[in-house]
């Protein structure tokens, strides 16, 4: 018998009403302290296209960190194994903007999904593309494509508020410098990498852009490959681990399955072989991970059964 997605959906959003006050918005980006915490919305997409949401999935937000996966996603696919010389693939265990392990490891970031390790695979971009706009227009075409959303586009206003508060990341790419793992001029680079940042979806956009990732690096309604079978692999795997930044272990311990976090407030996961899925609720928890989107996966996971584990 046919799993009723809607309907579990629409239990996991009833269920979770308790939860979506508690945690806070990232006030440390000015521009993002202003949602409002209380939103929710969860996407799921199957391989035939068929979406089921449940809350305000038609609401766009920021997706922040989860568009490292992207960017991840199109340098893997141009370097390949030398990547890995200028960006490592384990967990941290430390909080993502830390500078003192990045020091301690002489300028090389532990994976590309802390900050620095997101600004180094934004470097190696620019570094290919010569060219820091022509770079951000590879990366957002690449987004509208897995997206389905010709339109789509960064907050001008969220990016500028970024870098206006961007000390912290500055920091972390003349840090990677200074140890000779960084190719480009540091402020032109992290501009790129906020802008990215600052990409808008809804949980159906971006549960629809997660689904090449869940089936080995095709899109199954479109038949194109974007990324290898063995690449993808390599991608889901460092979402399993480095994911949640500190909280990874046990965001897999009570979710289990691969999925990239943003402080925005979203969540994208994948189940290979079978969906994608995004969650989006802004309150954070004390890791920067969404706590009620935390939650609604876990409940997900536990009702279906659809964990990797």
């Amino acid at each position: 018998m046919p799993m009723n997605y809607q309907q579990i959906l629409n239990e996991i959003y009833e269920e979770i009403q308790p939860e979506l006050l508690r945690g806070k918005v990232a006030d440390y980006i000015p521009a993002l302290a202003e949602v409002e915490k209380g939103q929710f919305a969860m996407t799921v997409t199957l391989a035939d296209g068929t979406v089921y949401s449940v809350g305000d999935s038609k609401k766009a937000f920021s997706i922040q960190s989860i568009s490292k996966v992207f960017t991840f996603t199109l340098a893997l696919d141009i370097y390949s194994k030398e990547l890995y010389k200028r960006v490592g693939v384990e967990p941290s265990g430390n909080p993502f903007n830390s500078l003192v392990q990045l020091e301690y490891e002489n300028g090389i970031p532990r994976n590309p999904f802390i900050n620095a390790g997101a600004i180094t695979i934004t470097d190696s971009l620019i570094s290919y593309y010569k060219d820091e706009y022509k770079t951000l227009e590879v990366i957002m075409n690449f987004i509208r494509e897995i997206s389905g959303n010709p339109t789509l586009s960064f907050d001008q206003v969220v990016a500028n508020s970024e870098m206006e508060h961007g000390d912290r990341n500055l920091a972390l790419a003349r840090l990677m410098k200074s140890f000779g793992n960084f190719e480009n001029d540091v402020l032109g680079s992290v501009m790129t990498y906020f802008k990215h940042c600052a990409i808008t979806m809804n949980t159906e956009e971006l549960s629809r852009s997660m689904l090449f990732l869940a089936f080995g690096g095709t899109d199954p309604i479109s038949g194109k490959v974007f990324v290898s079978t063995r690449k993808a692999k390599r991608i889901n795997a460092v979402m399993l681990t480095c994911g949640h930044y500190d909280a990874s272990g046990e965001f897999a311990f009570h979710v289990g399955l691969p999925a990239k976090s943003g402080v925005g407030g979203g969540i994208a996961a994948v189940v290979p072989g079978v969906m994608s899925i995004a969650v989006w609720s802004p309150a954070l928890n004390k890791y920067g991970n969404s706590h009620s989107g935390t939650l609604a996966l876990e409940k997900f996971t536990t009702k279906t059964g659809l964990s990797i584990f």
